[in-house]
């Protein structure tokens, strides 16, 4: 992984261990605090530890700064929601332009704040406004003849009842009619509400109205053409326009709150109709004089929106910088005298240099008279974790972080990932048609990289694209394993040569392997085509990929364990050397490392002997004679050997290491074990007070915990050697998927399509063939072979040597900042 930023200052970087780590405190004056902590964020290489931890954030001394920070970023939240309403995006502007005092800045942004809310508050009153005076010209027009068809009906009834002389009223006519047959100077003025109610409330409200009044009003509604904007809610709203006539003070009070409940507008109506006409032009004058107005409104509106877009990029970045300045200030110890703040934090060997030139320049630049002092401490903490890492080398790294970060120079699986996640995903996908689009695809996303980071991309493409170098190794691999199974979306090539086999007669002809004869050397690389679709095709492939999976996983597996012998040596445990690692390297060759051997020998003599049955009865029947099974002159010996081997193996990893722990913890203690005098030399106290407070720390030692710890590790390898070695013959079983599936799209669906003949059907054979190649095998089996290419690395690989529970290095940075806000 590419080393960034030291310059000539670093030493060679070991690819396996992360960056050695220090302690560092910080003094620095309270004048260039600010400058100091603003350079250090550029350099990004200085974790700040927390020295408050005990005071909560209001009690801390910058809490009134981060305040004046979260009100600025919440006034340019603000405005970024105004830009979106209004289709206004923010110009891209470099970051380290002209630079804004952060004082004016907050006053800007008041005043900006100040006259956009006014003129939203205007804006929003004139809409308000013209809305209703749609509503109220939409009214005028449908009310105009409802009222008068309403009164030319009630003219009609009045003269009809007049020349009625019975004068009898019933107990089922409605009140307003008998009021209406009464003596004319006792009858009452009949009342009328116009306006709008939602289509949707119209029964309801019609409903209400008549059970409410006892069915003494008459109603009359007709829809609205178009929707029409509500002033409340500024919405678009289909409504009905309606008219209603009543009598008496009390129906008005009823019919009032009931059009209150179900939100319809109410609009005066005049009933003379020259007052009409009037009102009419009246309010189609003010609704094109409000039209202008708003439009204008809008216009100077916008015009604030695009000089804030201008510079908002700028503004917000410089306000999240202030406030990451302010909390990191807020982690920093105050001195008494306050004249001074101290900081401590984790840094990288290799960063001293850069760090103190940091300060240097902060102490000139802010014109301070005192510099700030740099100071390594010595702690017993465990240093963060941190590895270099380049866009190439990130996503690996990425995968094991995933299952958990690497302790403190512990050996980073992330190298070895490199190579070997994308070809145990090949190994299971290996086909290099289907390699080669996923090729393209990928090669796609880094030509197009630098554009495609300022874009906003979904969560899945984020993820593609993110692990596009990922993407892209597995693609090569798996291009690489299809030629060597000779897999073209199922069709094997003969790009290396003639098949090493021919035809004795034409008998061979249906496609089996009997008949055919050697003619020539062997295929030279992969495969030989001719076992494709005869009948030995895949017992044959079976065989190959089964075994081959074996030795992958028995290969990978050993290199985990050789990992932990590094481990240990860089550590200096001896112990984990001797009672950890050598048996557990006899262990997994004496069994499984056999089998592996066996797997060569088999292949490179053509013994027919039964593996499964050598490696059962090497355990059932140790001393019986292995007859038609032997592979090699003394291998009943070599299993005699290597069984005992493996048996010794299990109580030399799980007794010795419990009893050497507590005779070493009994050894580094002895002589401890007295307190220390009071007045002692403080040279003296220095030395032995690492020692001392060890003997504290560990006064006690649990044996029966050590040891059932030890047993359950013993337990776990011994059966896990077992069931990982198995765990990787799914290698094997992804493999035969993805090659039978790809064979049934091809010879299921392409080629029947092909038989028919016609171009109707063959065009939708080539279509229904592409989505299931592109459905199932280029998206559904690259996920499924990718996790199951995790589970080996996570499990199988990482469980060898991997403690995984150390914590990432967490600097200070504002180019953090940058990628969040991205």
């Amino acid at each position: 992984m590419a080393r960034g930023g030291g310059g000539g200052c670093c030493p060679p970087m070991d690819l396996m261990r992360s960056e050695a780590m220090q302690l560092v405190q910080v003094i620095i004056p309270a004048e260039s605090a600010h400058l100091t902590v603003s350079y250090l964020g550029d350099l990004g290489l200085l974790q700040f530890k927390d020295l408050n931890i005990d005071k909560s954030p209001f009690q801390r001394t910058y809490a009134a700064q981060i305040k004046r920070c979260s009100e600025m970023a919440r006034k340019l939240r603000f405005f970024k929601e105004q830009m979106s309403k209004a289709d206004i995006t923010a110009s891209p502007t470099q970051l380290n332009g002209t630079h804004m005092d952060f004082d004016e800045l907050e006053i800007k942004l008041g005043e900006l704040e100040a006259e956009l809310t006014e003129v939203n508050a205007n804006n929003e009153k004139l809409q308000r406004t013209y809305n209703e005076l749609l509503e109220y010209h939409t009214v005028l027009q449908k009310a105009g003849e409802f009222f008068y068809s309403a009164q030319r009906t009630a003219a009609a009834q009045q003269m009809e009842m007049e020349a009625n002389q019975s004068g009898q009223t019933s107990l089922e006519s409605p009140l307003l009619e008998q009021e209406m047959t009464t003596d004319p100077s006792k009858q009452v003025k009949l009342g009328s509400l116009s306006g709008l109610v939602p289509k949707e409330k119209a029964m309801a409200f019609e409903r209400i109205l008549f059970r409410a009044t006892r069915g003494n009003i008459f109603l009359r509604q007709e829809p609205v053409d178009e929707p029409v904007t509500d002033p409340v809610s500024r919405e678009k709203v289909t409504k009905n326009a309606f008219v209603i006539f009543y009598s008496g003070e009390r129906a008005k009070t009823k019919i009032l709150k009931i059009c209150d409940a179900f939100n319809a507008n109410r609009y005066p109506f005049p009933e003379d109709v020259g007052k009409q006409l009037h009102a009419v032009q009246e309010v189609s004058g003010k609704i094109s004089e409000l039209k202008t107005t708003i439009d204008m409104g809008l216009a100077h509106r916008d015009s604030i929106l695009k000089n804030i877009a201008s510079d908002f990029e700028q503004w917000n970045h410089l306000v999240k910088k202030e406030k990451a300045i302010y909390h990191t200030l807020n982690m920093l110890s105050v001195d008494v005298t306050k004249k001074c703040l101290v900081a401590e934090g984790w840094s990288p060997i290799f960063a001293s240099i850069q760090i103190q030139d940091a300060l240097q320049r902060a102490t000139l630049d802010s014109k301070s008279q005192v510099g700030s002092i740099f100071q390594v401490l010595n702690t017993k903490e465990s240093p963060p974790t941190y590895f270099q890492t380049n866009k190439f080398t990130s996503a690996f790294q990425e995968i094991v972080d995933a299952y958990g970060v690497a302790k403190y120079q512990e050996a980073n699986p992330g190298v070895f990932t490199i190579v070997t996640f994308p070809f145990l995903f090949a190994v299971m996908f290996g086909d290099w048609g289907h390699g080669i689009c996923l090729l393209l695809a990928t090669l796609y996303l880094i030509i197009r990289e630098k554009k495609l980071a300022s874009q906003k991309l979904g969560d899945i493409m984020e993820m593609m694209f993110g692990g596009r170098y990922v993407i892209m190794m597995m693609a090569v691999f798996s291009i690489y394993t299809g030629l060597i199974y000779n897999e073209f979306f199922s069709v094997p090539f003969g790009l290396f040569g003639k098949s090493a086999y021919a035809c004795r007669d034409s008998s061979c002809s249906d496609a089996t392997t009997e008949g055919l004869l050697k003619v020539r050397d062997a295929y030279p690389f992969g495969v030989d085509p001719v076992w494709h679709g005869s009948r030995s095709e895949l017992p044959f492939l079976n065989s190959l990929k089964m075994k081959m999976s074996i030795l992958l996983g028995v290969a990978q597996m050993n290199l985990g364990i050789v990992i932990s012998y590094f481990n240990a040596k860089f550590f200096r445990n001896s112990i984990n050397v001797w009672y950890q690692f050598i048996p557990q390297l006899i262990f997994l060759n004496s069994l499984f490392g056999y089998l592996s051997l066996l797997i060569i020998i088999k292949w490179c003599t053509g013994s027919k002997a039964d593996l499964y049955h050598v490696m059962i009865y090497m355990f059932l029947s140790p001393t019986d004679d292995l007859s038609e099974n032997q592979l090699f002159s003394g291998q009943k010996t070599v299993q005699l050997v290597l069984l005992l081997l493996a048996l010794v193996s299990v109580p030399w990893m799980l007794i010795p290491k419990p009893l050497l722990l507590k005779k070493q913890h009994q050894q580094r203690h002895q002589g401890h074990q007295y307190a220390m005098l009071q007045g002692i030399d403080e040279s003296v106290g220095a030395e032995l007070g690492e020692h001392h407070e060890d003997a504290h720390d560990h006064e006690e030692f649990e044996f029966g915990e050590v040891f059932v710890h030890q047993l359950i590790h013993t337990i776990e390898f011994v059966l896990g050697a077992v069931s990982n070695t198995a765990s990787y013959l799914r290698l094997w079983a992804l493999s035969l998927a993805h090659s039978e599936l790809s064979t049934v799209f091809y010879e299921k669906v392409l080629m029947t399509a092909y038989g028919f003949n016609n171009v109707f059907i063959l065009i939708i054979g080539v279509v229904i063939f592409i989505f299931a190649t592109i459905g199932v095998l280029l998206v559904m089996e690259t996920l499924s072979a990718f996790l199951h290419a995790l589970r080996l690395h996570w499990v199988e690989f990482q469980n060898k040597f991997y403690e995984g529970d150390g914590y990432k290095f967490a600097p200070f940075s504002f180019a953090l900042i940058r990628e969040e806000e991205d």
